[in-house]
C-alpha cells in the first residue's frame, strides 16, 4: 500500500526484456509524467541508464533514481541457473528492493521463468498458496477478461485451480472494483459430465467457496466476456493466449491485404479508415500488457518481452493500481478466512 508521503515507489528491471532500457527509460519518464505520486527506481548498469537519462532526470528530482546491478538475466538464462548464478542481476535486484521494504512493487520484461523463481524464492508465498500464478486481462466483447493461470504451472491439481480462482476474485474484487465477479473454470463443455477428474473436483470445491463461481466454460467464453475470470492451469492458458495473439496478427495481416490488393479497396480502405482504427484500438494488446504474478508477499508484473514504450508504461500503471489496491494484503486475508471456514465445515 501507498507509504505515509502518498507515494508509490516502484523498482524497474530497466535491463531486461528483447529492449531494455532503450524501451524502459523512456516508458519510465512517460509514466512519472503522468502521475504526479509516483517515484521510480531504475535497476541496471548505472553508466547505461545515465547516457539513457542525461539532462532528464533533474525534471523529476527525488522521484527517479537509479540503483545499480552489475547483471542481467538473458532472455535465453534458464531460471535455475539465474536464480543461483546471478544475484546482482537487474531483475534479481528489483526484486530484492520489494522485499526490503524500499520499493512497493517490481516490474519487469524480462525471462518469464526467471522472473518467477527469483519473485518466488525472494518473496515467498502468501499463507495458503502453493504455487503463484500469472493473471492478465484480455480483451472481449464486453470489455476484458482476466485470465489465469497464463503459463507458471504446468501440471496443476483441483486445489491449485481453487487457489487460483480465489487469488483471481480477490484481485478483480479489488483493481476492478466489482463486488462479485464471475468466475469460470474452462472446460472442454459446460456440461458437469465433461473434462478430466482434476477439473471436476476443482468445480466442486468451487462450488463450496465465497467466490460467484458460475460453472464450467469454453474457449470462446474468453473473448464473448461470459464470465469476469476465468481459470485454468499454466499450459491449456499459455496455449490459450498464445492462440489468441496469432489469431489477432493473423486478422491483421489479411485486412491489411485485402485492403491494399487493387485501387478499388484502397479507397474502400480509406472511408472505413475511422472504422478500422477503432478496431486495432480495441485489440490493441499493448494496453493490456502487464501480467501480474499473484500469490506472492509482494507485488511483481511481469510486461511482455518485446513491449514498446507505451505497453511497459501500462504495465507500470497496473502496478501502481495493485499497491494502490494492496492487492497481496487482500488475498492473504482471503485465503485466511477460507482455511477459516474450511476447518469449520
Amino acid at each position: 500500500m501507498r507509504r505515509g508521503d502518498g507515494m508509490t515507489t516502484i523498482a524497474l528491471d530497466a535491463m531486461g526484456g528483447d529492449h531494455g532500457p532503450k524501451v524502459v527509460v523512456p516508458a519510465a519518464l512517460d509514466s512519472l509524467e503522468q502521475n504526479p505520486s509516483l517515484r521510480l527506481v531504475l535497476v541496471g548498469d548505472e553508466s547505461v541508464l545515465r547516457e539513457y537519462l542525461k539532462d532528464t532526470r533533474r525534471r523529476f528530482g527525488d522521484r527517479l533514481r537509479v540503483h545499480h546491478a552489475s547483471e542481467v538475466v538473458e532472455m535465453h538464462d534458464q531460471p535455475s541457473k539465474a536464480l543461483r548464478n546471478k544475484k546482482d542481476s537487474s531483475m534479481r535486484v528489483a526484486i530484492d528492493l520489494v522485499k526490503q521494504g524500499d520499493a512497493d512493487a517490481c516490474v519487469s520484461a524480462g525471462n518469464t521463468g526467471a522472473l518467477m523463481a527469483i519473485a518466488k524464492f525472494v518473496l515467498k508465498t502468501l499463507p495458503g498458496i502453493d504455487r503463484p500464478a500469472i493473471i492478465a486481462a484480455v480483451p472481449s466483447m464486453t470489455g476484458h477478461t482476466h485470465v489465469l493461470d497464463l503459463g507458471a504451472n504446468v501440471d496443476c491439481t483441483a486445489e491449485h485451480l481453487y487457489q487460483f480462482a480465489v487469488m483471481g476474485y480477490e484481485l478483480v474484487r479489488a483493481v476492478e472494483e466489482r463486488e462479485h465477479p464471475t468466475v469460470g473454470l474452462l472446460n472442454i463443455g459446460e456440461e458437469e459430465i465433461k473434462g478430466n477428474e482434476q477439473v471436476k473436483r476443482a468445480a466442486e470445491l468451487l462450488s463450496g467457496a465465497h467466490v460467484n463461481f458460475v460453472g464450467f466454460v469454453e474457449g470462446d467464453d474468453i473473448f464473448k466476456g461470459s464470465v469476469d475470470i476465468v481459470v485454468t492451469d499454466g499450459f491449456v492458458g499459455n496455449v490459450a493466449l498464445k492462440s489468441s495473439e496469432g489469431l489477432a496478427k493473423m486478422i491483421s495481416h489479411f485486412i491489411k491485404r485485402e485492403f491494399s490488393s487493387s485501387l478499388l479497396t484502397r479507397l474502400a480502405g480509406l472511408i472505413a479508415l475511422p472504422v478500422l482504427n477503432a478496431f486495432k484500438h480495441r485489440i490493441d494488446p499493448r494496453q493490456y500488457n502487464g501480467a501480474s504474478l499473484l500469490g506472492l508477499r509482494g507485488i511483481v508484473i511481469k510486461s511482455h518481452g518485446n513491449a514498446d514504450r507505451f505497453s511497459f508504461a501500462n504495465a507500470v500503471t497496473i502496478a501502481v493500481k495493485e499497491v494502490e489496491k494492496a492487492v497481496p494484503h487482500r488475498i492473504g486475508e482471503r485465503m485466511t478466512d477460507v482455511f477459516a471456514a474450511r476447518n469449520l465445515a
